[in-house]
């Protein structure tokens, strides 16, 4: 009856939190130092995030750590830096 805790886990919330460059969607950006994952849209390289940013639109290329499970259970990403 007993299960592993290993089939308890899967495989896409035991990654390990990453820093990465990213263009974060936030109209205001404010003091704002977290934004859920629907917010954020990762890129492969610093050059990448910029080209994408669109800062009048809200667009705004930055580093951030995550995806990291809130305690509410929201996927969210962690401001480092803002790029622009």
């Amino acid at each position: 009856m007993a299960e592993g805790i290993a089939s308890l886990v899967s495989d896409t919330e035991a990654s390990v939190v990453r820093t990465a460059y990213v263009v974060i969607y936030a109209p205001k950006r404010g003091n704002r130092q977290r934004f859920p994952e629907t917010c954020v849209t990762v890129h492969a390289s610093e050059a990448a995030a910029r080209a994408a940013a669109r800062p009048e639109a809200g667009y705004h290329a930055a580093v951030a750590s995550g995806p990291s499970r809130s305690s509410e259970g929201f996927r969210l990403y962690y401001l480092v830096r803002w790029l622009d």
